[in-house]
């Protein structure tokens, strides 16, 4: 859906202005909901139909649905990175998951990259998150020095289990600065959490932008034992590594759920754009789904970056299911022209607002994208980097550091079955992939 360049453009710009010389009370709230490992096939309303969603897909339903949005890595670090500052993220340091083992850690998250927060701030924004970090263990790379007011969360990757939140033997729950142990489990406290930062927002004139990653529902698949339970008896046909996934992801459509009802309950909710995505695809060693996509997690196949992905904002944003391609990155110029402050130094991402606002989508489909994920293992990856690039329906692509890069057109393969020998393009990708990997190669991904 297009409208006219020049009456949109003036439209949108009418519209900005608006934002920028308005009070902060008259600037949108934001909550980005971000989950950890879901598959492009692991929500009813995205096709699985051993699952129920209820709220995740009555909240696709009353937004802009995106069916072709990519996380911007195959894995947890890359993509936040993306989010947190709208560039590649071996651009900003981070080509791989940030560990607290550091013989085993493949980014560092440059602390010269200017973040969301940092600019929301600029703009009048409190900025809160409560959740998975996962760009830093410690200073000048935990939440409260990039830019959040506030942070009630892990800092690290993935827990061992999700009651204790240890990882490694190691509690990395922190309440700001100050290390906590609370009792439960993680996908319930930050709920919990979530809804008492809508409380203490009410009556305050300040605008919020509350970043919600959950680490659910990344492996160790862990549902409270009575939704597990009761998943077993409802659905006695699914495996029990389906059954403990279909459970996990259950409970956590609940408490998101739980999570929107606290916005409208705090009377917020109708001047809050809500954000739904994310970080990569499914785990399909743990039994998750990514649909009929090729690949999961860790792959640059289809499954592993496609990702389930909505925005919605009563009354501005209209609903329906959209082709338009967008990435993780995309939402950091996105939110910086909703609050209305300018992006001056350079992104990768391209703002989706006039899409959003107007149905514009010029540039954001033929545009060139590039997917990289660097990771360890003596007999894995070997500390080696392995990419994938896509320019319009062209997309070439390897999904290990060993693997020939192959070239597939998607309009006409969409789940990448047969690959293309087409030299012209593949070198033309090549080229633009070359380019890129020199730009990234000036930011260093280790800490000095």
């Amino acid at each position: 859906m297009r409208i006219s360049r020049s009456i949109g453009s003036l439209f949108l710009g009418l519209i900005l202005a608006s934002i920028a010389m308005g009070q902060t009370a008259n600037k949108p709230n934001m909550l980005f909901i971000l989950l950890d490992d879901l598959g492009y096939g692991d929500l009813s309303s995205y096709g699985a139909t051993d699952l129920d969603s209820p709220r995740i897909d009555a909240l696709m339903a009353e937004s802009l649905r995106f069916d072709q949005f990519y996380s911007n890595c195959t894995v947890c670090s890359p993509t936040r990175a993306s989010l947190m500052t709208g560039c590649y993220p071996d651009k900003v340091g981070v080509p791989g998951v940030i560990r607290q083992n550091a013989a085993n850690s493949w980014g560092y998250l440059d602390p010269n990259a200017i973040t969301l927060p940092q600019m929301l701030k600029k703009a009048g924004y409190h900025t809160a998150m409560v959740g998975k970090w996962h760009l830093g263990y410690e200073s000048p790379n935990i939440p409260n020095d990039r830019g959040f007011d506030f942070f009630h969360g892990f800092l690290g990757d993935m827990m061992d289990d999700y009651y204790n939140h240890r990882r490694g033997g190691v509690n990395w729950m922190r309440y700001n600065r100050k290390e906590i142990d609370p009792v439960g489990h993680a996908t319930e406290l930050f709920s919990d959490w979530a809804i008492e930062y809508f409380e203490s927002r009410k009556g305050k004139k300040d605008p919020f932008f509350l970043y919600l990653p959950y680490n659910a529902p990344h492996f160790p698949i862990q549902p409270p034992d009575d939704w597990l339970e009761r998943t077993k008896k409802e659905k006695p046909e699914l495996s029990e590594g389906r059954a403990k996934n279909v459970a996990f992801i259950e409970h956590t459509d609940y408490h998101i759920g739980r999570v929107l009802d606290g916005l409208e309950a705090s009377g917020l909710r109708d001047n809050t754009l809500i954000v739904f995505s994310s970080d990569n695809g499914g785990a399909a060693n743990y039994f998750q789904s990514n649909g009929k996509l090729r690949g999961a997690k860790q792959d640059h196949w289809e499954g592993g970056i496609r990702v389930p992905t909505c925005v919605n904002w009563p009354g501005h944003i209209r609903a329906g299911r959209v082709d338009t391609i967008g990435i993780t990155m995309d939402f950091y110029p996105t939110l910086c022209d909703l609050a209305g402050i300018p992006v001056k130094h350079e992104t990768d991402g391209v703002s989706l607002l006039p899409f959003l606002m107007q149905g514009d989508d010029s540039g954001l489909n033929d545009r060139t994208l590039f997917w990289v994920r660097r990771e360890g293992g003596a007999t894995g990856y070997q500390g080696r980097a392995y990419y994938a690039v896509r320019r319009g329906p062209w997309k070439l692509e390897q999904s290990t550091s060993f693997a020939p890069m192959e070239l597939y057109n998607l309009d006409d393969d969409p789940l990448e079955t047969t690959p293309v020998d087409d030299r012209k393009i593949t070198a033309e990708l090549g080229a633009a992939l070359m380019l890129h990997i020199q730009e990234a190669g000036e930011i260093p991904w280790q800490k000095k």
